[in-house]
């Protein structure tokens, strides 16, 4: 006899919340849904079957004894929603970024949550073949790596105003800095934890919005390696890539060209490694460690709460440096 499948709940049904229903159906497990607004209740259960919908998280949380959860809401909400989920012990795959910041994720220490976090370009397998490459020594010794991600925000969500999104609301977890924080958590995979950052974390644009725009980071780190980060809401057309320079050459992820490529010449010559994987394939490597991670066939999450701390005590240096014009050494 089949095993039954395993009922997860998401809560928060926007945009991330749909792709995430949709992966999980797929993947066989049984949804149900939360969310306070009852239009996206029924956008969700319009894409596909969802055992219930809900609009109040407690009384969804004690409707019946999910598996497991998926948290989709905005940034802000994140904590709390982790501490309710988390009560029963159930595996939760939290979208990014942890919170909003480092110092409101120490109410988890004593919650003992079990929470996979959803920096999905970790499941993105270009990126793990540029990690690899790197590790692996493509380019010798790594002196520095550039991050670009820009794109303009009113492209993001065409079905809707940007300024409802929650990207638009610095209050709700949007902007440049925390949103596009999947490059800081890069950073941290591919380099471990900087010795200082200065930042610049601004609002430059003329989008219609609360949250901040545009972000450059230099972050330094032992034995003299450097790294840029650029992150704005503003470009077109969009841009996502990273550039490592080593002492032997250069290896590049571009989004765009769905490649890793790598330079040993002085001439714009690539060696090119050209990947045939959709963008939706992340989410799905996140889904499926999740259901992994339930059934006890995988002991620990690839992505941590740990790694969700790090990544927000480097956007809270950023931040200060931002506001201090300082820069701002970080603990090791």
């Amino acid at each position: 006899m089949s095993a039954s499948p395993l009922h997860i709940l998401v809560i928060g049904l926007g945009s991330a919340g749909k792709r995430h229903a949709r992966n999980l159906r797929a993947l066989g497990c049984l949804v149900s849904g939360f969310d306070p607004r009852t239009d996206r209740q029924q956008e969700a259960a319009d894409e596909g079957p969802l055992a219930a919908t809900f609009g109040d998280l407690e009384a969804a949380l004690k409707a019946t004894a999910f598996d497991g959860f998926v948290i989709a809401s905005p940034p802000a909400f994140h904590i709390d929603q982790i501490i309710a989920a988390g009560a029963c012990g159930c595996w939760i795959l939290c979208e990014k970024p942890l919170s909003i910041d480092s110092e409101s994720c120490r109410r988890l220490e004593a919650a003992g949550a079990r929470v996979l976090l959803g920096y999905t370009y970790r499941w993105w397998p270009p990126v793990a073949e540029f990690r690899r490459r790197l590790q692996d020594g493509d380019i010798g010794a790594v002196r520095h790596i550039r991050f670009v991600m820009s794109a303009h925000l009113a492209d993001w969500h065409p079905w809707e105003r940007y300024q409802d999104f929650f990207m638009a609301n610095k209050e709700q977890g949007g902007g440049a800095l925390l949103d596009e924080s999947h490059f800081i958590d890069l950073l941290l995979w591919f380099a471990g934890k900087p010795q200082s950052v200065m930042a610049s974390v601004d609002k430059i644009s003329d989008l219609d919005i609360s949250a901040d725009d545009n972000v450059d980071v230099i972050a330094s780190f032992s034995g003299g390696m450097k790294a840029n980060l650029h992150l704005d809401l503003i470009g077109r057309p969009h841009q996502r890539h990273i550039i490592a320079v080593g002492e032997t050459g250069t290896l590049m992820w571009s989004y765009e060209e769905n490649a890793v490529k790598l330079s040993r010449t002085g001439e714009l010559k690539w060696e090119d490694q050209i990947f045939t994987c959709e963008r939706n394939d992340m989410f799905m490597g996140a889904a499926s460690e999740l259901l992994e991670l339930i059934r006890g066939t995988r002991t620990a999450p690839s992505c941590s709460l740990a790694d969700g701390i790090a990544a927000l005590e480097v956007v809270d240096a950023c931040r200060q440096s931002s506001a201090s014009g300082q820069t701002i050494r970080l603990a090791s």
